[in-house]
């Protein structure tokens, strides 16, 4: 489960950090380096007349997990000439326990890579859109579609666990009944009683008597 999306923070508002992909050493890039270079300028500066807050720009190396843990930046902004897989498997280990909306802007059009990063949790994924107007409208869908993703997972864990819970309470009702020959609606009444008496959830009491009944071994 996340535990700190950004859902109530405006947008202008939002801390970012931007992730390049350019790896060339030495003083000399090929044209394809230089390319993606001014394409970072530009997302920058973007960046920046809209009023966004760039706390830091980094590289996609193995020290990207342990750079953005230290930063907390609310969102992540890829920017990658081509294939990006290996930077966004520096972010999903960053983010896994506290995941952040991510926008990719790329050159690469193949489906292949669009469903690998959309799978990996990219949140947008931008073909060819540096252009300094789009900037605003993108980071607001890919927050509104974080926002809404991070709210069905809740939404699905709260389902699964009120689901165990249910699941424990009739293991718990069935013990009853077999061992105090209770009907079904004695013993649900029964394990009320015991939750209000111990001032403890249905559940709780009833996790507590299956417990109880590992421990004797019966």
């Amino acid at each position: 489960m996340p535990s700190r999306p950004p859902l109530s923070k405006p947008l202008h508002k939002l801390r970012i950090v931007v992730v390049n992909t350019i790896s060339a050493a030495g003083h000399e890039m090929d044209a394809a380096l230089q390319a993606q270079a001014q394409r970072g300028a530009a997302l920058r500066i973007g960046l920046l007349e809209a009023g966004y807050d760039i706390v830091a720009s980094l590289p996609a190396d193995i020290y990207l997990p342990e750079r953005i843990a230290q930063l907390q930046p609310d969102m992540i902004i890829i920017d990658a000439e081509s294939d990006a897989r290996d930077v966004l498997e520096h972010i999903v280990i960053a983010t896994r326990d506290e995941r952040r909306p991510i926008v990719l802007f790329t050159e690469d059009a193949t489906t292949s890579s669009m469903d690998a990063a959309m799978a990996a949790g990219v949140s947008a994924y931008i073909v060819a859109g540096l252009q300094s107007e789009r900037i605003q409208p993108v980071l607001n869908v890919a927050l509104a579609r974080f926002r809404q993703e991070q709210k069905l997972l809740a939404e699905l864990s709260d389902t699964k666990h009120k689901l165990a819970e249910r699941k424990v309470i009739e293991r718990a009702k069935g013990l009853l009944m077999s061992h105090h020959q209770l009907s079904e609606e004695q013993a649900y009444q029964k394990l009320r009683s015991m939750a209000m008496n111990k001032k403890l959830k249905l559940a709780e009491i009833a996790q507590r008597i299956l417990d109880v009944e590992d421990l004797l071994g019966n």
